[in-house]
């Protein structure tokens, strides 16, 4: 039996749900057979891993909430759902990682490890957990620490090293990694359960990516056959990382102590063993890959939402001035944006063409979405379940993709010790177990330790080498066009080239029924896409009368694959010795990130991504005529392959004074694909803080980090726009009680900081309380009372289309929902705040093409912001916060937690808001090779 981990007092309560509840008043006897089924324990060793090629000092940290453990057998998922138990290391870095929001102001270089791991190579003999050979096998071995049980993979052959590190991989995550291979076959809920979440889930990137297995194959082929000796040694390494994996399932199939959700799911029998836990095979990975890609790396898309938007704007105002009014809007290229290249430099990139050409914008009112799903029968027909479908096509077609992830990263030349200093990290997300995995792999031709997506970990992807540093933020360059196919002979044929051509359809049939772990009614559907040589259709519509498919191409289409061999590289300490090096690596990743780097001399960022050289003429933010003329340059409709812009075009720079990523706009001339690029954006909240401390120089790693931790506590709304909202209200006396108590409220809130912060740690009750409601409530009644009446109630919700009124903490977060920490990525704030300080008769660059709040009136205005505020201030909290399936009505604490989101059998607490990367790395090297 595992031992009991405490539980810490940060976490509220875990409650077994209902769908278990009956089950476990019945299951002593599987609770004592499963007990038989835990993990036999590594042997203790006192082996560690040489140390002699960590030139960080001891100065790198790492932390990865909730825990490395991602498995759990039948009888340590019963307990959890009983009693709270958690297995060992399953949740140890989640406490350290909450205690940072009211520990960091007090924070020393000294005491980062109290909220973060010691990310230093190797394991001290006194902290050496276990040691194991696994398979038997004399050339890998896998220590694991005592604190976090991360994984030190050392191997003498090349082989024996993959070998490891997948077997590390299924210890750690082997349940997860077969759910994500799944959901990118579209094939989940089949395997899973027929959750309305899951079959969310599958839909969604079924649509992105509707690859059959021949699909999948082609990819590993072409990936290795483009690049030579580094091809074959990935496809080697995939091999044999696939040969550890499945060693893995073998011995925990026979030693039954393999993650008990292949139980609660039905796949296998706990009590004679029977069923079968699937191999891992090369296709697999792509697969996996697909899903990666799509949620982090995919930039683009939204021509259709875009163009509506546009005719909405052009009906209301006219052409001329509604196309004016719709690129004030849209700040492609905002001169008040915040820029993580900010030396002047321009990188033009998917810029506003002066006469643009083969535009296909739809006939009014006859965009439809194409359907996905077909032949719904049982819990598949049900509304929930077509809500579901509705909810999931939006996300997979919009441009306002989940980007997430920060990064601050300052030059030696401002630091105290003379190095330079680095604290970055994605923001995957909170997930139960993590889509990420900690390790550590040396072998030959790799040495680095940090944070890989389960299943694809046979390189490190984020994280350090032997004197270097990286990590990544999502971009969101546009990668992505849609294309206006004329439609031939029936709906299913299309023009390409000038020839009549049959769509290929491409169907999953997938049916469910209950199990334990879902109870969800069975039930069955098919997901039919169909593909053109533009890419899958999305939409139907009419183009001057004439019927189109409208289709979406991506660069990264049937070349997910790709990118291994960038990640492979920045793993090898012969490749990577500086900066131009690092670059290199990262011009191999054809997937949109913004990549940054850090040693003891020297810092960088380079901008990735296959960015297709468009046709002269061709504006990337509408739907286009499928016609040569239009088509990328170059372009292969065999292989989707096109010409891209050259390495020196995309957004690079080293030994810049400092660097900040928040999915901000990247450099000057450079346009994303998502809306909301302007004079306020989260980017503004690490660029001010990092900007200061540069200018005080004597930087130090506690300080980036306090940076860092109080830009992750701040309600960007209050800090960027509510003083100038406040300058309107106040620029009379406010004589109404309310209005005044409410502008009191809000003004001390400013005064200290405009955080959601606790009043004491663990209190569970924020300071300024009244305030953070007030705005809450605020926020989408002053935005709607400021520009639906100029703008007209069709442009004003068409432009909520592409771009969200409010992301607020408590806010719904795409397809995780509520409670996934990361905010303030998409809103109007920057609308507001540009209009505002119109109204005030303050300089605006790049304004809005006419004034909307009280029609340009700075009495008219006042008057609509307070009858606004005086609407927010009188909800109560049960309204502005109406209670979910996890929190009460009115909790106001509670509506902004994080919340690990299962994926598994285990269930953890709720930790206080934070809005940080969930993998972060906190470095700052002392030496170098």
């Amino acid at each position: 039996m595992p031992r009991r981990t405490p539980r810490n007092a940060l976490f509220d309560t875990l409650r077994t749900p209902r769908k278990l509840a009956g089950f476990l008043k019945t299951a002593s006897v599987c609770v004592l057979i499963a007990g038989l089924l835990s993990p036999l324990t590594r042997a203790a060793a006192a082996e560690t891993a040489a140390t002699s090629n960590d030139y960080c000092g001891g100065q790198c940290s790492d932390i990865l909430p909730p825990g490395e453990n991602g498995n759990a057998t039948l009888a340590q998922i019963l307990l959890n759902q009983a009693f709270g138990t958690q297995p060992s290391h399953a949740e140890d870095q989640l406490g350290p990682y909450a205690n940072l929001a009211t520990g960091y102001s007090g924070l020393t270089d000294a005491k980062i490890n109290t909220f973060f791991n010691d990310a230093s190579f190797g394991v001290p003999s006194d902290q050496v957990a276990s040691t194991e050979k696994p398979a038997g096998r004399g050339d890998v071995t896998i220590v694991r620490d005592k604190k976090a049980g991360v994984p030190h993979i050392t191997g003498t052959t090349r082989y024996g090293t993959e070998f490891g590190a997948g077997y590390a991989a299924a210890e750690d995550r082997l349940w997860l990694m077969d759910v994500f291979r799944h959901v990118g076959r579209g094939q989940l809920t089949g395997f899973a359960g027929g959750a309305a979440s899951n079959q969310g889930l599958e839909q969604q990137f079924y649509r992105d990516a509707p690859y059959t297995e021949a699909d999948l194959q082609a990819q590993i082929d072409g990936a290795v056959a483009r690049n030579g000796a580094r091809g074959q040694q990935a496809l080697a390494d995939v091999d044999a990382y696939l040969d550890g994996v499945n060693a893995y399932i073998d011995a925990s199939d026979s030693g039954r102590y393999f993650p008990g959700e292949y139980v609660l799911t039905g796949h296998k029998d706990s009590i004679t063993n029977a069923g079968t836990i699937d191999h891992f095979k090369v296709t697999d990975m792509v697969a996996l890959a697909s899903v990666i890609g799509s949620l982090f790396g995919s930039g683009g898309g939204g021509e259709v939402d875009n163009a509506l938007s546009l005719l909405a704007a052009q009906s209301k105002y006219g052409v001329e001035q509604g196309t004016a009014v719709w690129e004030s809007f849209r700040e492609r290229n905002d001169a008040e944006a915040a820029l993580t290249v900010h030396d002047g430099r321009s990188f033009p990139y998917a810029t506003r063409p002066a006469d643009p050409k083969g535009e296909a914008l739809p006939d009014a009112g006859s965009v439809t979405r194409e359907p996905l799903v077909y032949d719904r029968t049982g819990s598949a027909a049900t509304a929930t379940a077509k809500s579901t479908s509705a909810a999931a096509a939006k996300t997979a077609l919009g441009s306002a993709r989940r980007g997430m992830s920060n990064a601050l990263v300052v030059s030696g030349k401002y630091t105290a010790s003379g190095h330079p200093i680095a604290v970055f990290g994605p923001q995957t997300g909170y997930f139960a177990p993590q889509l990420l995995m900690l390790q550590e792999i040396q072998g030959p031709g790799i040495s680095a330790r940090g944070a890989s997506f389960a299943g694809l970990s046979m390189y490190v992807e984020l994280g350090r080498g032997q004197d270097y540093s990286w990590s990544a933020t999502t971009s969101g360059q546009d990668i992505i066009d849609t294309y206006a196919v004329e439609l031939c002979q029936d709906d299913y044929h299309y023009l390409f080239h000038g020839t009549c051509t049959a769509m290929d359809k491409v169907e999953q049939k997938n049916a469910w029924k209950p199990t334990v772990a879902d109870g969800t009614a069975a039930g069955s559907y098919t997901m039919r896409v169909w593909r053109t040589k533009y890419g899958p259709v999305q939409y139907r519509a009419t183009v001057g009368g004439r019927k189109v498919a409208y289709t979406s191409l991506r660069s990264s289409y049937l070349h997910e694959a790709d990118s291994i061999i960038g990640f492979q590289m920045l793993n090898d300490p012969d490749y990577v010795k500086g900066p131009q090096d690092f670059q290199g690596a990262a011009q191999h990743i054809n997937y949109t990130f913004n990549w940054f780097y850090a040693d003891s001399q020297h810092t960088a960022y380079y901008n990735s991504g296959d960015n297709p050289v468009r046709a002269a003429g061709v504006d990337a933010e509408f739907p286009v005529l499928a016609q040569p003329a239009y088509e990328w340059q170059n372009w292969d409709p065999a292989t989707n392959t096109a010409a891209y812009t050259p390495a020196t075009a995309h957004p690079n720079s080293v030994d810049q004074d400092y660097y900040v990523s928040w999915n901000n706009k990247q450099a000057k001339d450079y346009a994303t694909a998502s809306w909301g690029d302007g004079s306020v954006h989260r980017g503004n909240l690490l660029d001010d803080r990092v900007r200061r401390l540069v200018a005080a120089g004597g930087v130090t790693r506690a300080k980036l980090t306090q940076a860092m931790a109080d830009a992750a506590l701040a309600d960007l709304r209050a800090e960027d726009v509510l003083p100038k909202l406040l300058k309107v209200i106040n620029s009379s006396p406010v004589t109404d009680t309310a209005a005044a108590a409410a502008v009191s409220k809000l003004q001390a809130w400013v005064a200290a900081g405009a955080r959601r912060t606790e009043t004491a740690a663990g209190s569970k009750k924020y300071a300024d309380a009244d305030a953070i409601r007030i705005l809450d409530a605020w926020w989408p009644l002053l935005v709607k009372a400021e520009f639906e009446p100029g703008l007209g109630s069709d442009l004003y919700t068409a432009f909520t289309a592409d771009l969200p009124v409010d992301e607020a903490p408590s806010a719904g977060h795409g397809p995780t929902g509520s409670h996934a920490g990361s905010s303030f990525q998409y809103g109007w704030w920057s609308y507001v705040d540009k209009d505002v300080r119109a109204v005030l008769g303050e300089p605006v660059q790049g304004g809005l093409a006419q004034k909307y709040c009280g029609g340009g009136s700075l009495t008219a205005c006042r008057d609509t912001l307070i009858s606004t505020l005086k609407q927010a201030a009188g909800l109560t909290a049960a309204q502005v916060y109406p209670g979910d399936d996890q929190c009460s009505a009115g909790d106001q604490w509670c509506a902004d937690s994080i919340v690990q989101r299962t994926l598994g059998g285990i269930k953890h607490g709720r930790i206080g808001w934070q809005n940080r990367p969930t993998f972060q790395q906190v470095v700052e090297y002392t030496s170098h090779r």
